[in-house]
């Protein structure tokens, strides 16, 4: 139950990452082709670092779940 809550917020943080990577373009305070806002810089290296820290943690997670299984699947008597 606890794995499942802890991956859970892992998505919402990425997509919440990746929400403010394209928010300043999305809701327009962002002029095409104009030199980017300190707004704009701001959501880039937060939404990014956000997105990139919690992708980085779904794939540890991840593998450490696959060798988990590969490592029960050694003892198994079949």
């Amino acid at each position: 139950m606890m794995a499942k809550l802890g991956v859970s917020a892992l998505v919402l943080l990425f997509l919440g990452g990746l929400w403010l990577v394209a928010a300043p373009f999305a809701v327009g305070y962002q002029a095409r082709g104009a030199t980017y806002v300190d707004a704009t810089v701001n959501d880039l290296w937060l939404g990014g670092s956000i997105a990139a820290i919690s992708f980085v943690s779904l794939v540890i997670y991840a593998a450490d779940a696959l060798r988990e299984l590969a490592r029960r699947g050694k003892h198994s008597d079949v």
